[in-house]
């Protein structure tokens, strides 16, 4: 059967330090079950399974962000988003702190601008009338 398996992340439920990404798969593959990574991947052997979390992702989730250059490195233990850690344009060789995906930001800052717009747009209106009835 042919699928498209997004990624799962697997992390530490004390500080949400990403310990292993499987990556996405596609074609002819079956997703795995989470007792199967544990016995496949070694990051996870070594754990105890009450002490990691996991979260799935949608085939291409982030995809713009990861594109971007950006690493998921930690999780945000209240929202159970990935956090993404950037490289610096002028100095890529500084860690950075993981930070919300950009892409998340993006959809913030679109959201905001039309906020504005409409507020802007109510108070022309407002001020129009007003004028009309002067």
């Amino acid at each position: 059967m042919n699928n498209a398996i997004g990624r799962r992340l697997y992390y530490l439920k004390t500080t949400g330090e990403v310990i292993q990404d499987t990556g996405e798969r596609t074609g002819w593959v079956v997703e795995t079950t989470v007792e199967q990574d544990f016995a496949t991947y070694l990051a996870l052997q070594e754990r105890v399974p009450d002490t990691v979390g996991m979260i799935q992702l949608g085939y291409g989730a982030y995809d713009a962000d990861r594109a971007e250059g950006g690493i998921i490195t930690r999780i945000d233990l209240d929202k159970l988003e990935p956090l993404f850690a950037y490289p610096d344009p002028v100095d890529p060789e500084t860690p950075q702190e993981p930070r919300p995906a950009l892409s998340k930001e993006v959809d913030a800052l679109k959201q905001a601008d039309l906020q504005n717009k409409e507020a802007i747009a109510a108070l022309y209106e407002m001020q129009l009338g007003a004028d009309l009835e002067v």
